[in-house]
């Protein structure tokens, strides 16, 4: 029988020296040998002596090439095999830390729900990304600093004794005062230490909340009491680091006093035993190296010490403060998961929390397999509790609940995911892809390898399906229109929407030409800027892009060689005058500047233009003006900005300024234009973009509809939609789902669910964020689809929603007072009858 694993919280710091490290930890021992034997025999120091007697005072070069040869050896290898310690020690030290984080993420994963309800997350980033780091680096220490150190000051200490016994007694007699002083002052630093990671932790989990809880901070006004915190948090933090680093520097500096010492000492004695004759000028020499490097390795030692015990210190209060037991096994030993019948037996349940309130007392349910229970009542009584504790998210403290012949408290987390599934009111959505979320809850079955449990993994069409059936289908299909590729992605995929883009035209055309111009390079687009006419293509680099070309030189060489510069300059200025003179007097509402160029922020700064050019003419103006005139006369779209009308002259001119635009940049920079041509796919557009190849008249929401339904009849004929849909579910949804609205996210948390198709669904009030049309679309797949088969359990905040479930309970205070179905019930007049509102 195996050894039951140590849980990493009860582990302690010296077991992390050897595990997983024996092999390195005695390479290391085998190399710090040969490095104190290269630096002792032969020994650096007695080469110093022997160059200054035999070679200098002897004049001998041929000694003194050889033993300067022999020094610079030693020093070669031993600068080697220290490199190839250091390189050792820092494998150990990261990989211990690589260990540590991952055992105590994989154990702070499994603790209880209430567990994070106390502790801010800025604590548990804190104690695996920042605590953890000094543990690790003892690890990597913990054999080849004392080992090295403790050999060399052996070495030296006895080659000391070797050349003078009564030197080498007086200059080691300093040592033990400083092994008395240092854990004296190094009592101070753990003090001061155990009262930083305190305050550190403190200080992360303060920033974690502020920044959770901006909106919060923003909607309350709340700047200063925020700032009251955290600059109280800071100034401890401040006192704490500075008295911490007052005694590390006092370690250091009597270490550092105590260790200089000994070159006075041997200054005065050896001085004397020289001049008196009793010690030979290159054994001095020889004595004053030898003792000056006794200092490195005493300072090693003593940092290595403090590393130690601030390692010491930031392991122990980090493992004590997740040392929680979990409160179920994760998974079953010697055998799979159970699959249990979908039928659930609640018996005098009741819940208390660690503070003694009752939040459920005396709770009876029982539900067939295929059963569908609703849970209802008012905030606070007791429905989500119920609920969790059925999902084993909580552990209940009296009664039973039976999963078809098991008792939820015995079972573990595996047996519950393998057969239950959950939706929360506020799902989270992780960071990453709408796939790698919609898989989420199939994910969570495989195994450490990264293999899966099922046999089969969900395919495409099982996924369409689900997208469909919680409604967020288009909105993928859409992510996907809206998708960006890339030169190097599927050449078949860019002529396939090439073709669908022709087809788009030759079908739709003429149905849709009054709500889309189509481009036609032959003709002035009245639905596009003066620039998206002149340029009539896509900007490949960010200079020739619509927004900066009244600052590309290029551009407005051009605009004077096509002499267009002048013409557009005085529309610019038309655009001005109109804008002002209708708008000038009017509140800067958004709503008043949608036909204009203008929008309602810039308006004060064309009416400073205005009032200049009253004064001046163009030529007069500053730079900046005429490129404000210019930028205007640029961004007007004739279709839209319907205050103003674009001359017929200058429409003419602008579209002999495309054909000369066209043919100077294709000669003189090739790439920085993609042209709008029926054959050519513009990448730097989206791939509706392309399939759309104009500009819509019209914002009417029928017209839109109208053209999505064209294009995905179109993409559906050239068998592209599953393709598309396949490129939206790779749409990056952000962290916590933040590109998602908030119905997205809860229609994407239940289509993970359905892809899982559990045989007992948990809903918690799971579609409080959907409008009344997707909420009834649910409701009716839950009625058709899984009654009968699958077991649901719904936490319902809407009462119109409940009619056909099997079962209604009525909760209040941690108790049912009623349950039967909903027909029953409102016969009864009772507590429904009450919620409902009917009398």
């Amino acid at each position: 029988m195996s050894k039951a694993k140590i849980p990493v919280v009860k582990r302690s710091l010296f077991s992390w020296i050897f595990a997983g490290n024996l092999k390195f930890q005695l390479l290391l021992v085998l190399i710090i040998v040969a490095m104190v034997m290269t630096r002792v025999l032969p020994l650096e120091i007695e080469m110093q002596k022997r160059i200054v007697n035999e070679a200098i005072n002897l004049r001998s070069i041929d000694k003194l090439l050889l033993y300067s040869g022999y020094y610079l050896a030693a020093v070669f290898v031993f600068s080697v095999l220290k490199y190839l310690t250091n390189i050792i020690q820092t494998l150990i030290t990261q990989r211990t830390t690589a260990r540590m984080r991952k055992d105590l993420y994989h154990h702070i994963l499994t603790l209880p729900l209430n567990f994070f309800r106390k502790t801010q997350p800025g604590t548990v980033v804190n104690a695996l990304g920042t605590e953890l780091t000094l543990p690790g680096n003892f690890v990597g220490m913990a054999v080849a600093s004392p080992v090295t150190n403790i050999l060399t000051l052996l070495a030296f200490a006895t080659y000391l004794f070797l050349l003078n016994p009564l030197l080498a007694a007086v200059s080691l007699s300093i040592y033990p005062i400083v092994v008395f002083l240092v854990p004296l002052l190094q009592r101070g630093v753990n003090k001061a230490n155990k009262k930083r990671v305190d305050a550190a932790r403190k200080f992360s989990a303060r920033i974690a909340e502020s920044i959770s809880g901006i909106h919060e901070i923003h909607g309350n006004g709340a700047y200063r009491i925020e700032n009251r915190k955290y600059d109280a948090l800071v100034d401890r933090l401040l006192k704490i680091r500075i008295i911490w680093s007052l005694y590390r520097f006092a370690v250091k500096t009597s270490n550092g006093f105590f260790t200089s010492l000994g070159p006075f000492l041997v200054f005065l004695l050896g001085g004397y035993l020289a001049i008196k004759g009793r010690l030979e000028l290159g054994a001095l020499v020889a004595f004053l190296s030898a003792q000056e490097r006794l200092f490195d390795p005493w300072k090693d030692l003593i940092e290595f010490y403090q590393v130690y015990q601030d390692g010491r210190i930031n392991y122990d209060k980090t493992m004590r403060y997740f040392d929680t037991e979990p409160e179920h096994e994760i998974e079953p030993k010697d055998r799979g998961p159970l699959q249990l019948e979908g039928s659930v037996e609640v018996k005098d349940l009741s819940f208390t929390t660690d503070t003694g309130i009752h939040l459920l007392d005396g709770i009876n349910v029982s539900l067939k397999p295929g059963e569908h229970l609703a849970l209802v009542g008012f905030s606070g009584s007791g429905k989500s509790t119920l609920a969790l504790c059925i999902g084993q998210l909580y552990k209940y403290t009296g009664g039973s609940i039976m999963i078809g012949d098991r008792e939820v408290s015995a079972l573990t987390k595996k047996d519950m995911t393998n057969n239950i599934g959950f939706v929360a009111q506020n799902p989270f959505i992780f960071d990453g892809t709408i796939e790698e979320n919609i898989l989420y809850s199939t994910n969570a079955q495989f195994d450490d390898n990264g293999q899966s449990e099922y046999a089969e993994m969900p395919t495409l069409d099982d996924i369409i399906a689900v997208l469909h059936q919680t409604g967020i289908f288009v909105d993928i299909l859409r992510f996907g229109l809206n998708a960006i590729l890339t030169h190097d992605q599927n050449e078949e995929l860019v002529k396939m929407i090439i073709r669908v883009r022709k087809n788009f035209q030759q079908d739709f055309g003429q149905e849709l030409s009054e709500y889309v111009e189509f481009f036609d390079e032959n003709k002035y687009l009245q639905y596009s800027s003066v620039s998206e006419n002149i340029i009539f293509g896509a900007a490949d680099r960010d200079e020739f892009a619509d927004i900066n070309l009244s600052r590309n030189e290029y551009f407005l060489n051009f605009l004077k060689t096509a002499d267009l510069t002048r013409p557009l300059l005085s529309l610019g200025t038309d655009l001005c005058r109109q804008t002002v003179d209708i708008l000038g007097n009017l509140p800067p509402d958004s709503v008043f500047f949608e036909q204009s160029p203008i929008n309602a922020e810039e308006l004060e700064a064309y009416k400073l233009l205005m009032d200049q050019l009253k004064k001046k003419k163009w030529h007069e103006l500053t730079k900046e003006d005429r490129q404000k005139l210019l930028e205007l006369a640029l961004r007007f779209t004739p279709g839209v900005h319907k205050m103003a009308a674009l001359p017929e002259m200058l429409e003419t001119l602008i579209l002999e300024g495309r054909a000369l635009f066209r043919q100077k940049i294709t000669a003189d920079d090739p790439q920085a234009i993609t042209f709008v041509e029926m054959s050519q796919y513009i990448y730097s557009q989206t791939i509706l973009n392309n399939i759309f190849f104009g500009k819509t008249k019209t914002a009417n929401p029928q017209a839109q509809e109208r053209i999505n339904q064209s294009i995905i009849q179109l993409l559906i004929e050239e068998d592209l939609l599953e393709t598309i849909i396949e490129i939206g579910m790779h749409y990056q949804v952000g962290t916590k789902g933040d590109k998602l609205s908030g119905g997205q996210q809860q229609k994407l948390a239940i289509a993970r669910i359905f892809l899982k198709a559990p045989n007992i669904l948990i809903m918690d009030e799971a579609t409080s964020a959907l409008d009344n049309k997707s909420q009834t679309r649910i409701q009716n797949l839950l009625e058709t689809r899984w009654k009968k088969k699958n077991t649901v359990i719904s936490v319902v905040h809407r009462l119109d929603t409940i009619k056909n479930f099997d079962k209604v309970a009525v909760m209040k205070a941690g108790r049912i007072l009623e349950m039967g179905t909903y027909d029953e019930l409102m016969g009864r007049k009772g507590m429904l009858y009450e919620l409902v509102g009917k009398k």
